[in-house]
């Protein structure tokens, strides 16, 4: 019998794929069930960039490519950097990789040593802390509640930095909330980070393009450029273009990390696909008017769900300025009976609920490290929206 490592048992497997697995198998056993668990757009990839990929297989483009990914990809991604966000990176600056899962994989890897410290607001993007702990490092958590709109608050910072603390992880617009930081919120904490000069900052864009109403995206960098050493920046093509299978995520940072990162990935996966590359080359450089129409319907699809579920006393909501989630607080619901005889003692209890009996998927707070809460991503049709909203409804006033 083959002995795990030990660094096994320092990660579990994301909720929210398990949650989303759970729902496949309900399904196939012929149950209508409606999951509101995955985190992707339910748009296809624009035809244009499919056809990118295409003429690339039809050119030759298969084979290996640079580890830190193709010139023609990082002249996009520089070019996009300047173009949509003001900031200025040469070429040993970037690095590309299968996902922005394994950029954040990488450049913690390269960086964190036993016993390093990093900050993690929460609720936070499940895999965190998983890959924090993985390295040895101690994520150190920040309850950010609803009553703050998610958001880390720069007294909190300060109180949470010590001399171990080596990175601070920002995601705006917020994976699981729908959150985004203001440049003036941002100032704010950035401010804390210059009093702290050995705290380095890996801030999570992906949601970048994804905003909406009045609202606007901002990088940390953009309201402090002099942190632009000591900073990563991670993003991607999955969410903007509906790539979530291309597997095309990039970093941006110092050159000493991406180097460091490279060697890394050098020896692990080496270059992402190629003829992914030549997409992800097509959709960065090519149009975004096809966005202004996701936006539109994100956004009704969000205001529909939140007036439905407004109308629930158990449960508390926000209106998000990001992203496809709404993160409801369903403390109302805890000490509550099913009708089956089952105790809802957490939002673990209510998502199993909600799906055994009323076969609607969800993701419970626990998994993003904020409790009670659980998270729905409509980031799916207006009908599928309508039935899960009964359901929920039906739900909470069949507990007792």
């Amino acid at each position: 019998m083959i002995t795990l490592a030990q660094r096994v048992s320092w990660i579990k497997p994301s909720p929210t794929l398990v949650m989303t697995a759970k729902a496949i198998a309900l399904k196939a056993q012929g149950r209508d069930v409606i999951s509101l668990s995955a985190g992707e757009p339910d748009y296809d990839t624009p035809q244009w960039i499919k056809d990118a990929a295409i003429q690339a297989i039809a050119e030759g483009q298969t084979k290996y490519t640079p580890v830190s990914g193709t010139i023609l990809l990082k002249q996009a991604i520089i070019k996009k950097l300047s173009r949509d966000n003001g900031l200025t990176y040469e070429s040993n600056q970037i690095i590309v990789s299968t996902g922005g899962k394994q950029v954040i994989f990488n450049g913690l890897m390269a960086s964190i040593n036993a016993g390093d410290e990093v900050i993690i607001p929460a609720p936070y993007w499940v895999s965190y802390p998983d890959i924090v702990s993985l390295f040895e490092g101690t994520p150190v958590f920040i309850d950010c509640p609803i009553e703050n709109e998610f958001k880390l608050q720069p007294h909190q910072l300060a109180n949470s930095i010590t001399p171990k603390t080596k990175w601070l992880i920002l995601n705006s617009p917020s994976n699981p909330t729908g959150c985004v930081y203001t440049k003036e919120e941002l100032f704010a904490l950035a401010e804390v980070l210059r009093a702290n000069p050995h705290v380095n900052i890996l801030t999570d864009d992906i949601y970048e393009y994804l905003i909406y109403d009045e609202s606007s995206f901002s990088n940390i960098l953009n309201v402090a450029p002099d942190l632009q050493d000591r900073t990563l920046v991670v993003n991607g093509v999955s969410k903007a273009y509906s790539m979530t299978g291309w597997r095309i995520g990039y970093g941006a940072g110092p050159k000493h990390l991406i180097q460091a990162m490279i060697d890394l990935q050098s020896q692990s996966t080496s270059n992402a696909s190629s003829i992914s590359q030549a997409a992800a080359v097509a959709a960065i450089n090519g149009p975004h008017d096809f966005l202004d129409e996701w936006r539109t319907n994100f956004s009704k699809r969000r205001d529909f769900v939140i007036d439905e579920l407004s109308s629930i006393p158990e449960l508390q909501l926000i209106k998000p300025a990001g992203a496809f989630y709404l993160y409801i607080r369903c403390k109302g619901v805890i000490g509550k009976t099913t009708t089956s005889g089952h105790v809802i003692h957490m939002d673990d209890d209510f998502c199993t609920y909600l799906l055994e009996e009323y076969d609607l998927a969800t993701v419970s707070g626990s998994g993003f490290g904020l409790s009670p809460y659980f998270r729905i991503s409509y980031s799916t049709n207006q009908e599928n929206l309508a039935k899960a909203c009964t359901r929920i409804k039906a739900a909470v006033a069949a507990l007792k």
